[in-house]
């Protein structure tokens, strides 16, 4: 069964396989970019890959509302228990686990996590989502790290990579980390929420197409991709 995958903008995704429904870092009452408000979405499952409030800002609402299962590293899942949630998985880098939509394993990110309050959020992370149709790499916020390569090996039909620069990768790291995963597709993401991190993501796709063999999706918010 084919699996759709939303940009909502920023680093949000909605991730339609099957009966189920996956939202990842909804960041989009307060956003700039994105085309629909928190109130509009159904999960069942919410992935949460590090604790900034650009990442996490609509977390509570959606798993509150929705009875959401929350997916996000030990710390982040214990930040939300003692606000009150118990439908929560907590996982680590390195650590798969079979959900009914597939399996979900976190991979390392070069970033920060601290959650709005302050509190340690633990390491970010990205996600592997290996689906029948497809496995799926969200780098989420990260730098270039040449372990990249490996998350690649197990064959990448699509990655979505930031590209805005300033808080994660940049068009050139971005370009390099495609070298490494080698996905059939990848989708620019984390760009143009503000000025701050504003890109042209033309431009990068068509730098894709000469020095990889990678097929660039550019989604503007509200795009769609199929496995």
């Amino acid at each position: 069964m084919a699996t759709e995958l939303t940009w909502l903008g920023h680093g949000s995704w909605l991730i339609h396989s099957g009966s189920h429904r996956l939202v990842l870092d909804p960041f989009l009452d307060d956003s700039p970019v994105a085309p629909i408000k928190s109130d509009a979405v159904e999960a069942d499952f919410i992935l949460v890959s590090h604790g900034h409030f650009d990442h996490v800002a609509d977390v509570e609402k959606i798993a509150r509302r929705t009875g959401a299962t929350i997916v996000s590293t030990y710390e982040i899942c214990e930040w939300y228990g003692k606000k009150g949630l118990d439908k929560l998985h907590p996982m680590n880098i390195g650590g798969g686990f079979r959900f009914p939509f597939g399996r979900l394993k976190l991979t390392m990110a070069e970033h920060t996590s601290m959650l709005p309050d302050g509190s340690y959020g633990g390491a970010a992370t990205g996600f592997l989502l290996l689906l029948p149709e497809g496995n799926v790499y969200f780098a989420c916020d990260t730098g270039l790290f040449g372990d990249m390569q490996r998350i690649g090996e197990v064959g990448l039909s699509l990655a979505a990579l930031p590209i805005g620069d300033n808080f994660t990768m940049g068009p050139d790291d971005a370009l390099e980390a495609v070298k490494l995963l080698q996905p059939r597709r990848v989708v620019p993401v984390h760009r143009n929420t503000w000025p701050l991190i504003a890109q042209d993501a033309e431009a990068w796709a068509e730098r894709v197409r000469r020095e990889t063999s990678a097929e660039p999706i550019v989604l503007s918010p509200g795009g769609k991709v199929m496995l």
